[in-house]
């Protein structure tokens, strides 16, 4: 395993701004470099940067947004923020250097670990999403009182812990399953149609193809930002693209779409409505399926 140690300094830098904008935020400019670096590959630029940027140490999500998810945890463990769950705040305005050098951690640390699994789990999962989701529970075990899958409230434990309701949801307005399965369906063929259109035009392409969708997502959870009550798809939209460029079938990415959809909804029941901190559903969502994907493909079965 190869550290490049200005990588390491950078993730350092990542993590304390992903806390300083909110991990939202931070999340949203991961979707826009997303964006810039697909567009700069498809007209043919030399520099990577999708790998050194957007997914890289100032805007990867496993240190960015990990940064901030764990930086709101530390700050609500000290009082200075009312939810660990609290993505949407800059917690630059908390005026605390202690809750940045807490993002900047968490930042090194997403760096450190996604290289471990990158050596052991690359083309079986997404060790990103994976790094993002161990982060999450590394905070929560360290800053949050719930337990690694949260406590129940007296109303929680008379719905049932899959039951979402009053505070305890994630995303209301896509929580319903008939309306979970259309936006999987919705989202899932869009970004797999894109994947599979890339790759037609230019096979060598493809794997920029497979990314543009998610940028998508990801940069309109700017509107989420502002209080629009836009879907979180951004799981939904990689997972359906991988799916369909390993398949080469724009309906195995629109199924894929709605199963990753259905997999977001139950880890959001699991880890994140009961629990005192953030654990990403959509992350859950995306290194277990693309782990699905990966493992029928190794074995021939799509």
């Amino acid at each position: 395993m190869s550290i490049n140690w200005m990588d390491l300094v950078a993730s350092f830098a990542g993590g304390l701004f992903g806390a300083a904008l909110g991990a939202l935020p931070a999340f949203i400019f991961t979707g826009v470099a997303v964006l810039v670096g697909a567009a700069a590959g498809l007209g043919g630029s030399s520099f990577d940067f999708l790998g050194n940027i957007a997914f890289g140490p100032i805007f990867g999500p496993h240190i960015a947004f990990a940064g901030g998810v764990a930086a709101a945890a530390f700050a609500a463990r000290k009082d200075k923020l009312s939810s660990g769950k609290d993505l949407s705040s800059a917690l630059a305005g908390l005026g605390d250097p202690a809750v940045l050098l807490v993002g900047g951690g968490f930042g090194i640390v997403g760096y450190l670990v996604q290289k471990v699994l990158g050596l052991y789990f690359t083309g079986y999962t997404d060790t990103v999403g994976l790094t993002v989701i161990l982060s999450a529970v590394a905070a929560r075990l360290l800053f949050g009182k719930s337990g690694l899958f949260g406590k129940l409230s007296p109303e929680a434990a008379r719905r049932g812990r899959f039951a979402p309701g009053g505070d305890e949801v994630w995303a209301p307005w896509q929580q319903e399953w008939v309306q979970v399965l259309t936006l999987g369906l919705g989202a899932g063929l869009m970004s797999a149609w894109i994947a599979l259109k890339v790759a037609e035009v230019n096979p060598q392409l493809a794997g920029l193809g497979g990314v543009i969708g998610f940028g998508i997502s990801a940069t309109s959870l700017l509107f989420l930002q502002f209080g629009v009550k836009v879907p979180v798809t951004h799981h939904i939209t990689l997972v359906a693209a991988l799916a369909a460029a390993t398949s080469g079938n724009l309906l195995v990415g629109g199924l894929f779409g709605m199963l990753t959809a259905v997999v977001g909804e139950c880890a959001s029941r699991l880890m994140l409505i009961h629990g005192d901190t953030h654990i990403d559903p959509p992350a859950n969502a995306i290194w277990s399926m693309s782990l699905v994907v990966l493992v029928l493909a190794k074995l021939h079965i799509m």
